[in-house]
């Protein structure tokens, strides 16, 4: 651990020529000092900020004026940088994938992910569906001071059913295993295959509100989302993509304080490598993957298909949609948290986060309202009441960044550092 007097004997020109420290465990404070801070609730941002940790949560926050550094602290000088809390990825997956493979869910493979997500800087996921017992168990074990990795919230099994009997038991049986969210599915994947019909939705919705949980819904149709909202869904787990949002969809969402998560990359994920994407030369994308991946991706036979493929260019027209419809739901005051889909093969985790808050920002959202969709706003969505934000009492989880994303939404990828509960994320 590097101590704050070390700091005070070193010339400045010296000390910004040094690495970030490598703080590995956090016992006692932290006090980062000299940031612009974005504290994740929309406030404007703290100039000169400073941020202390203890064992594992944010002590205190504010002007440099306005905060006592405690006098045993650890000092971190992030003078010309900017803090804000992690990303929070409030429809993610995690666990079954293994390069383009699926079926690879065990404790290493989710252990693996998790870490990759904090490495990017987003430091919680929402996993909607798919979720077995090592997820389960790892979600249990997060709770503690010495915490690096994301932290990860479980859905269990995407609940489906023939009956209103079989889709009660189904949601019984997740929320038994302790499930933070009931997951399930209203969609035909373009005319493919059947939904299910309004009684076996609201059956899944009404057993989950009884046994005191969530229930996010993965959707595509407009009259699908009304229907589903009226039924008492608490989460728009995917875009409307099929028309226009309306005044009444409008109404419905807000009078409920229904969340909307858009996606907008699981749309790009489905049509994107029917060419070589631009991102396959972006460092901070090429740091993190496998080659092999980037390989198969490139592949004519793979391009070809896709290009061919009648859902891929129907999903493209969706996204268009999907754009249009964040930037009006936006602009009606709708609760948006930032969500990708990402996990299933070439859905790039951590990566694809920072491509969403990029897409919403071209949606029509401010880069502040971006961000704290992707913080504040989906830890609220998410009903994680000590995540989000860096406020005392909360969990120490945040970036630190090189430059300040309220100038330009892209500088969410000047990852400087990652820190969880205090504890600076290692290298791979």
């Amino acid at each position: 651990m590097i101590k704050s007097s070390w700091f005070k004997i070193l010339p400045l020109a010296l000390l910004a020529l040094l690495p970030a420290p490598q703080l590995l465990a956090n016992e006692g404070s932290i006090a980062f000092v000299g940031a612009i801070i974005i504290d994740g609730t929309g406030a404007d941002p703290i100039e000169n900020g400073v941020l202390v940790v203890t064992n594992g949560r944010i002590r205190s926050v504010g002007p440099a004026t306005a905060v006592t550094v405690p006098d045993d602290a650890e000092t971190v000088d992030v003078r010309g940088k900017t803090i804000m809390p992690g990303l929070i990825n409030a429809h993610g997956h995690v666990g079954g994938t293994l390069g383009l493979e699926r079926d690879h869910y065990n404790t290493d493979n989710l252990l693996r992910q998790l870490s990759l997500y904090a490495r990017y800087g987003i430091t919680t996921v929402n996993s909607l569906g798919g979720d077995e017992e090592e997820g389960f168990a790892l979600r249990d074990a997060q709770l503690n001071a010495d915490l690096d990795r994301a932290r990860l919230f479980v859905a269990g099994a995407v609940i489906s059913g023939n009956t209103p009997d079989e889709v009660r038991d189904a949601v019984n049986r997740a929320a038994d295993l302790g499930a933070n969210y009931i997951k399930t599915r209203v969609d035909d994947n373009l005319g493919r295959t059947p939904k299910p019909t309004p009684e076996v939705f609201e059956a899944i919705i009404d057993q989950a509100h009884i046994r005191r949980l969530p229930v996010a819904v993965h959707l595509y149709y407009l009259d699908d989302a009304k229907a589903v909202l009226k039924a008492g869904a608490d989460l728009i787990a995917h875009s409307i993509r099929d028309e226009q949002v309306d005044q009444e969809l409008i109404n419905l969402i807000n009078e409920k304080g229904v969340c909307y998560v858009p996606t907008l990359t699981r749309e790009i994920s489905t049509f994107i490598y029917e060419s070589e994407p631009d991102f396959f030369s972006d460092p901070f994308f090429l740091k993190e993957v496998d080659p092999q991946v980037l390989e198969e991706l490139r592949s004519p036979e793979r391009q070809s298909q896709l290009r061919n493929s009648a859902s891929a260019q129907q999903y493209k027209i969706a996204l268009e949609v999907a754009m249009d419809n964040v930037g009006a739901l936006s602009d009606a005051g709708v609760a948006i948290a930032m969500g990708t889909d990402s996990g299933p093969p070439a859905r790039f985790q951590g990566y694809f986060e920072h491509m969403e808050i990029w897409l919403m920002v071209q949606a029509g959202m401010s880069e502040m309202e971006a961000i704290h969709a992707a913080t504040g706003k989906a830890a609220e969505c998410m009903n994680m009441s000590d995540l989000g934000t860096l406020e005392p009492g909360k969990w120490g989880d945040f970036i630190v960044l090189d430059e300040n994303p309220l100038d330009d939404i892209e500088n969410t990828r000047t990852i400087e550092s990652v820190w969880v509960a205090g504890n600076q994320v290692p290298s791979p």
